[in-house]
């Protein structure tokens, strides 16, 4: 799953890859341009998560 959403970001310009040639393999992840623009909406989504984290906490989880 995780790797897939990687995939999606990559995909999508928000994230770029380095596969390096270590023992196990290793890939490294970093925002692009356009993963940086998205900082703003990412911090307030945490303001958002940390103001309703005790009414988030009591709810069962729903798949998305």
């Amino acid at each position: 799953m995780l790797t897939l959403q990687l995939r999606k970001l990559e995909a999508n310009k928000v994230i770029s890859s380095t596969v390096l040639a270590e023992v196990p393999p290793r890939v490294e992840y970093e925002l692009t341009d356009i993963g940086y623009a998205l900082r703003s909406v990412i911090m307030e989504l945490e303001v958002w998560g940390t103001s309703h984290k005790q009414l988030i906490g009591e709810q069962p989880c729903i798949p998305l």
